[in-house]
């Protein structure tokens, strides 16, 4: 097994052909997703050589320490690297061709060589996906959890995925929670209602965690959201970024993309008719009625749940950057929404 890059300097053709098995004579990087996520530093390599792919793609471990620590202590590098070992072939999504990864004995650095996606059509998370991607995204997500419907133990035991209901979660959110909503109103304006509930969301953490990790559960992306979702020239969904899989209740993935990955107006008008074809979907997968009665209420603790990903991912990001500062804008505007629409503050 090839070493851990200390840097990207250090990814050679020879430490790629270590790593892969393929023949690389040259090869040269260009990092990417600059803006788009903080978790990792992700480069595309380009490949010389006998019978090797054109370009691949390669994660390490992020660039800044306090990123890092998160990833370390929530396991985020461990679940990515035992996704492709355990998870990805059972897939209903098309997800990218692993070549390789390896991860630090304490977790927290490691290296993943992918196939790189980045022909197929993006969607700006901070513009907001249409209705007509959305509702593709929506049928996806569907077949995922169906595939994964009360079979998820297996993957938490392996460490490709970490439950809900696992203690790190107590343990480490509410510290990360704190330092990231002190980074953050140091540094950007924010609403007064989320001021609000942020003053109280850590209280109700426990509570939000047990309800979203009671049975029946499933297999959940974690960050289902615009920015790591592409589609193909036939339109199919192309799920990217493994960091956050875990196993809970279904309604998680949904509650956070609907309220994050469309423009306020379009979630507003359209929210009940996207959880109701969810449902349909599900239902067609072979999920029993009976068993996804409780989802509304499960996608309403979600969305208030998923205030802590501009929050704590905040702590890593330098609000500066446009674009980083715009996805956290864009983050706690739509939270805005589903705060207000669907009477979160009352669940505190």
């Amino acid at each position: 097994m090839a070493a851990i890059p200390a840097t990207i300097d250090d990814v050679t053709a020879q430490w790629l052909g270590q790593a892969t098995g393929l023949d690389v004579t040259h090869v040269t990087s260009e990092i990417i997703g600059v803006g788009i996520g903080v978790s990792s530093a992700v480069y595309r390599l380009r490949l010389t050589g006998n019978d090797v792919p054109e370009t691949l793609v390669l994660k390490l471990n992020a660039l800044d320490e306090a990123a890092v620590f998160t990833c370390t202590m929530l396991r985020m590098y461990e679940r990515e690297v035992k996704f492709f070992d355990a998870l990805a072939e059972r897939s209903p999504i098309r997800v990218p061709k692993g070549f390789g990864g390896a991860l630090a004995q304490d977790g927290s650095a490691y290296y993943l060589l992918m196939e790189d996606m980045g022909g197929n059509r993006e969607v700006d998370q901070t513009i907001g996906m249409e209705l007509s991607d959305a509702e593709r995204a929506i049928d996806a997500i569907a077949g995922w959890h169906a595939e994964f419907w009360g079979d998820a133990e297996q993957y938490v035991a392996s460490g490709a995925a970490v439950s809900l209901a696992d203690p790190i979660y107590p343990a480490v959110l509410p510290l990360v929670f704190a330092e990231g909503w002190a980074k953050l109103r140091a540094e950007i304006s924010v609403h007064p209602t989320i001021t609000e509930v942020a003053a109280r969301w850590t209280d109700s953490l426990d509570a939000m965690l047990t309800q979203l990790s009671t049975s029946p559960t499933t297999i959940s992306h974690g960050d289902y959201r615009a920015d790591n979702i592409f589609f193909d020239n036939n339109g199919d969904v192309v799920l990217l970024d493994f960091q956050l899989t875990g196993m809970g209740s279904a309604a998680y993935d949904v509650a956070y993309f609907i309220t994050q990955s469309l423009l306020p107006e379009v979630a507003s008008a359209n929210e009940r008719a996207l959880f109701d074809r969810y449902l349909a979907a599900l239902h067609a997968g072979g999920v029993p009625e009976a068993e996804t009665a409780r989802l509304w209420d499960d996608y309403r603790t979600a969305a208030l749940f998923c205030l802590v990903y501009p929050i704590v991912a905040c702590r890593g990001m330098d609000l500066s950057d446009e674009r980083q500062l715009q996805l956290v804008d864009a983050m706690n505007s739509r939270f805005v929404r589903a705060l207000t629409e669907l009477e979160l503050a009352s669940l505190l």
